[in-house]
């Protein structure tokens, strides 16, 4: 069940329907709110529930055993009983499940190539969809109540932040201290937040069922064929990649964010214009926020930050990007991925000392923003192709100008485009209120005809447009 699919579209209108009817004043006068709000809870819990186990319903196992340990520890340590211990628990353990679904055939394999051993075969081990992001929110949790920056909650608030449908599968990220303070008071469903919720889901559901899955059948040939095709046709197919990861994960983050409002729940904002950044470091600020966030919040701080002189904040920004880039899968060029974002990020502070944080002119901010989104774009190659042989056939044939097929994928040129407008958009919007650029959502008052013909208009060109055929989200598989 995707957020694309006709299952959930059904799913979600009865959790709507169910939810909206503690809406009757029959309903608030008979029962008390605080009951109310419990009953919600174990709804939207349930739902979550049902909503992992579409895809197996063994996992929702796993996922209550590191709902059960961070609910636990942190009761514990929140006690002060044996507070290393549980502290080491609650971390350890679900990284310990994340190292076995995820990384165990990929450490064996590299071990045994390490010292040549052969004849060895990889276990079929199923990957839980998700399991990065829940596992995150576990660990993230806990160390907030080991920080004391929260208090420990109930089981049933703990199952239900962990386990909350709209976020689970592919985030965002969602923090402890975000999330639980909603819980503490009833989130009612109102007319106001389903038509901002709808608006917002709309939205995304063009980026990732238009955009990004027509820009796939293109990405995909390429990537696939690398060596039959020619230099600039490989080019324009890692742009191509670049929109469509852009518009596939950021597609499913509004549609994350559209399904929480619809249900009375605010998520914070996962992307940020990200191709408009200057520099590496900024764009790990407008990219994928809520990662960027939790690494650096739970990885690069406590690893020290930039506390333990220059030599130590580069290791620990380079060591934060290489476990960053083995979050998203058991394979080495997820590793040099992150490591090129690493090295980048410790030469973009050595330019700023360097530059002693002078401002740059316009031409030279639309400079640092080209030079910043080609050398994202090279990262992606790695981040794409299937292996570091395809990366090096793929190279090769750019740099050395090889000729091959030719494909000028009118998808591409169409999605540019709409990349281009959007941005151009976003670049004058925060002009004239003289801020930042910053990304937003086109939010219309859908009590006016005006606005109810261009959502539906909009939703018709969406319906026409769709690539049709089964097109997972890139992120699931991380």
């Amino acid at each position: 069940m995707t957020f694309s699919s006709i299952e959930f579209l059904i799913f979600f209108f009865i959790i709507i329907i169910i939810m909206a009817s503690f809406n009757i004043k029959f309903v608030r006068k008979n029962v008390s709110e605080e009951k109310i709000k419990k009953i919600k809870h174990y709804i939207l819990l349930v739902a979550s529930y049902i909503f992992y186990g579409w895809w197996d319903y063994r996992f929702c196992l796993l996922m209550f055993i590191m709902t059960f340990i961070a609910f636990y520890c942190a009761k514990k340590v929140e006690e002060d009983k044996n507070k290393k211990i549980y502290s080491f628990i609650s971390i350890s353990v679900p990284l310990l499940f994340l190292g076995v679904f995820k990384y165990f055939n990929f450490f064996i394999e590299s071990f045994c190539t390490l010292f040549n051993i052969t004849n060895v075969t990889s276990l079929n081990i199923i990957l839980p969809v998700g399991i990065s992001f829940y596992t995150f929110q576990s660990i993230s949790y806990t160390i907030d109540v080991i920080r004391k920056d929260i208090k420990s909650q109930s089981f049933l608030n703990v199952a239900l932040y962990i386990s909350f449908f709209p976020q689970l599968v592919a985030g965002p990220i969602v923090k402890a201290s975000d999330f639980l303070p909603q819980l503490e008071q009833e989130q009612k469903i109102s007319l106001k937040n389903i038509c901002i919720g709808i608006q917002i889901f709309v939205f995304g559901l063009f980026k990732k069922i238009v955009i990004a899955d027509n820009l796939s059948v293109f990405v995909d040939d390429v990537f696939n064929n690398p060596n039959i095709f020619s230099w600039y046709t490989i080019i324009l197919a890692v742009i191509s990649y670049s929109i469509q990861i852009y518009f596939d994960f950021s597609g499913y983050s509004d549609m994350a964010v559209g399904t929480a409002k619809c249900l009375g729940y605010d998520f914070k904002k996962n992307f940020d214009v990200p191709y408009l950044s200057r520099n590496v470091s900024e764009f790990w600020k407008r990219w994928h926020i809520s990662l960027s966030s939790w690494l650096q919040q739970y990885l690069y701080i406590p690893l020290g930050g930039n506390r333990r002189g220059k030599v130590r904040t580069y290791i620990n920004l380079i060591l934060t990007m290489v476990l960053g880039g083995l979050w998203h899968g058991a394979n080495i060029n997820f590793v040099i991925w992150g490591l090129l974002h690493g090295v980048a990020l410790c030469v973009h502070k050595i330019y700023k000392k360097f530059r002693n944080n002078k401002k740059e002119s316009k031409i030279g901010n639309a400079l640092s923003i080209f030079a910043t989104y080609v050398y994202v774009c090279f990262c992606w190659i790695f981040f794409r192709a299937t292996s570091l042989s395809d990366v090096g056939t793929i190279l090769t044939r750019i740099f050395m100008f090889e000729k091959g097929i030719t494909q000028i994928f009118s998808w591409s040129i169409i999605a540019i485009i709409i990349l281009i407008i959007g941005e151009i958009y976003a670049h004058v919007k925060s002009k004239k209120n003289n801020s930042t650029v910053e990304g937003f959502y086109v939010i219309m008052d859908l009590t006016k005809a005006k606005s109810l013909i261009i959502l539906f208009t909009f939703i018709g060109i969406i319906l026409g447009l769709a690539y049709t055929n089964s097109n997972p989200f890139i992120y699931f598989q991380f």
